[in-house]
């Protein structure tokens, strides 16, 4: 899980870089929602990989092997 999040991270980046590249500058609003939305990508990716992470935490403090 830990790392399908990270996976997720750059995936929302390039969607916003190309909302900024590809859309002209006379449709802000277009703009701005391709923005907000690779924003929101990122930020699921980012709360994915810290909850795999964490997950794996508990499961080494408790001396399970499975992450």
């Amino acid at each position: 899980m830990k790392y399908a999040g990270l996976l997720v991270l750059p995936a929302g980046f390039f969607l916003a870089l190309a909302a900024l590249v590809l859309f002209p500058a006379n449709s802000a609003g277009a703009r701005a929602g391709f923005v907000l939305c690779g924003l929101a990508v990122e930020a699921v990716g980012l709360v994915v990989a810290a909850r795999g992470h964490l997950e794996a935490q508990s499961h080494k403090a408790h001396g399970d092997d499975r992450a």
